[in-house]
């Protein structure tokens, strides 16, 4: 495939949320990333209000985690923290599905937990907000990936997205086109977890994802700038 720089940037969601990462790192990083383009800066909950500061005036948004990394906190304690972030400037939240619900069938379960925090997003943030649910692939089996894609499409999320990046294992090809068959066209896809270079990230879109988690945004848009970008890539996608 083939696509310009700007659109290139405008998928990727560029991310910091190492648990050593305090806010001297992350406000260097920020002042690093803030005028590349990118869709988002993905941060930990405690760094949205510097992100929120930094990135004032600039087209990219704060992207910020729910229920992160494990999914199973209770949904009203979900739903408050998205409420809060979306209060301290988030605007797009990657919230973690119940994944043992999701193993165990525990279909109205995931409805209503996925559901109260999409509403919750939409609500704190006057409808400009995003809601990205994580269904940690390497914990499910095709067909409970394709079960739980359809039942955040049902909730109202925005996009399904792959992975935390502490689970099991990263994204693959296999999964995003799973994800993308279930849910359709219209609601976006985020590929995360182990993509690293631009091969990585053009394998993916290929595959269906519209959105790209990665702490490597600046790396693969030097290497779209040095020329990798002008015929496309595949590959075979990129787990751990």
């Amino acid at each position: 495939m083939t696509m310009d720089r700007a659109t290139l940037a405008g998928m990727l969601d560029q991310t910091l949320l190492k648990p050593t990462a305090g806010y001297n790192t992350a406000r260097d990083w920020m002042e690093r990333q803030r005028d590349a383009g990118f869709a988002t800066l993905c941060v930990s909950p405690f760094l949205v209000p510097l992100a929120s500061e930094l990135l004032a005036g600039t087209g990219t948004r704060v992207c910020t985690v729910v229920g992160f990394p494990l999914g199973y906190s209770l949904t009203e304690t979900k739903v408050e923290e998205a409420r809060h972030l979306a209060s301290l400037g988030a605007v797009e939240l990657d919230m973690v599905i119940n994944i043992a619900a999701v193993v165990e069938g525990e279909d109205a379960f995931v409805l209503d937990d996925v559901t109260a925090v999409v509403t919750a997003v939409h609500d704190a943030t006057g409808g400009r907000g995003l809601t990205k649910v994580i269904l940690e692939t390497g914990h499910l089996t095709p067909e409970q990936i394709t079960h739980a894609s359809v039942l955040c499409a049902d909730a109202g999320a925005d996009f399904v997205k792959t992975s935390t990046g502490f689970g099991p294992r990263g994204a693959s090809v296999e999964d995003v086109a799973l994800m993308r068959a279930a849910v359709g066209p219209e609601l976006g896809v985020k590929a995360a977890g182990g993509i690293r270079d631009l091969a990585a990230a053009f394998a993916m879109i290929d595959a269906g994802a519209t959105r790209i988690g990665t702490s490597s945004g600046l790396e693969i848009l030097a290497q779209f700038d040095a020329g990798a970008g002008s015929a496309g890539a595949s590959a075979e996608g990129a787990g751990y």
